[in-house]
């Protein structure tokens, strides 16, 4: 059926009937959505709301983020004909997953912009969604978790990540991609006991109580071996995750703003997210994909990959959840 199916198909963003299924729309044309899925602002009956934050002003080196949600959702035309490699089932078919656009907010207001970008998640999740963020600079994810605490109360953190993001900044009304998750454990809506930060090799001396695996660990020990860690530590509690693009070594995503050698491979990142199948994540978000420095697109690309294992992470949760 996908030959024929793709003679007819076309801007599956805005002519999709039904919700579910795969998209054989030609790769290189159509209008642009995340794997293909309808635009909406309709949520009614939505498991997985995916949105864009084109937010890049809390950078501290190169910028260009801003441009990510466009870049992943162009990569992400690549996986939409099939259901998400290595899983039991095909989320894209069990689950209704919507592109929900991007946030909208003045570029030029900035101190507006994290009570902006709280109200939007806290929509998604009033609706009964989950959310699939595309980002944007990693600041993004505080405003967010913001929304899950509400939710959830205070929630568990998976970060995957070059740098912790927790130097010391007492001023909360500061936007900084380095010092936002330091103000979510100080401020009470990350369990620092319960949460884990991955891949990490750039010095904090202070970790506020975050469990650290860092890269190098994982290069020695395993993939396998970091999983059976994560998911001691997490136990059964709501988490959220985070995918810093970062994480992975500048040899497979070097189109991000602060890139740092030694990283995850994009195959230990890709058995792992597989292997976390389980966890009781909520949410999650991948951020730092900087196109203007993706010269070959292999950053957006596996941006769209992580994207899209979270929404199977999200789908296998509800698929369990289903059958108590």
């Amino acid at each position: 059926m996908a030959l024929e199916d793709a003679k007819t198909q076309m801007d599956h963003a805005f002519t999709r009937d039904d919700p579910r299924g795969p998209s054989f729309e030609l790769t290189f044309g159509g209008a642009l959505s995340f794997l293909r899925r309808r635009y909406t602002k309709d949520l009614t009956g939505v498991d997985i709301a995916v949105t864009g934050v084109p937010f890049d002003q809390a950078v501290t080196n190169r910028p260009g983020t801003r441009l990510g949600p466009r870049a992943i959702r162009e990569a992400s035309t690549l996986q939409a004909p099939d259901a998400p490699y290595g899983w039991p089932f095909d989320v894209l078919s069990e689950r209704v997953i919507v592109d929900y656009g991007d946030l909208a907010f003045d570029y030029a207001n900035i101190p507006a912009f994290p009570d902006a970008l709280t109200a939007h998640i806290r929509g998604i999740l009033d609706a009964g969604a989950a959310s699939v963020v595309l980002g944007g600079d990693h600041y993004i994810s505080f405003p967010i978790l913001k929304a899950y605490a509400e939710k959830y109360g205070p929630i568990s953190l998976l970060q995957f990540d070059a740098h912790t993001d927790t130097w010391a900044d007492d001023d909360m009304g500061r936007v900084d991609h380095g010092t936002m998750f330091y103000k979510a454990v100080k401020s009470g809506i990350v369990d620092p006991a319960t949460s884990v930060q991955l891949g990490i090799r750039t010095t904090n001396a202070d970790t506020l109580g975050v469990n650290i695996i860092d890269a190098r660990e994982v290069h020695e020990k395993g993939p396998g071996a970091a999983v059976a860690r994560i998911k001691d530590i997490l136990g059964d509690r709501p988490c959220y995750l985070t995918f810093d693009i970062d994480a992975l070594d500048p040899a497979y995503a070097p189109g991000t703003g602060t890139p740092v050698w030694g990283g995850l491979t994009s195959a230990q990142a890709a058995s792992m997210l597989r292997d976390l199948a389980g966890i009781n994540i909520r949410g999650g978000d991948v951020v730092e994909v900087s196109p203007p420095f993706d010269t070959t697109g292999a950053t957006a690309i596996a941006g769209a990959h992580v994207a899209t294992e979270l929404l199977s992470l999200l789908g296998w949760r509800m698929r369990e959840e289903s059958k108590e």
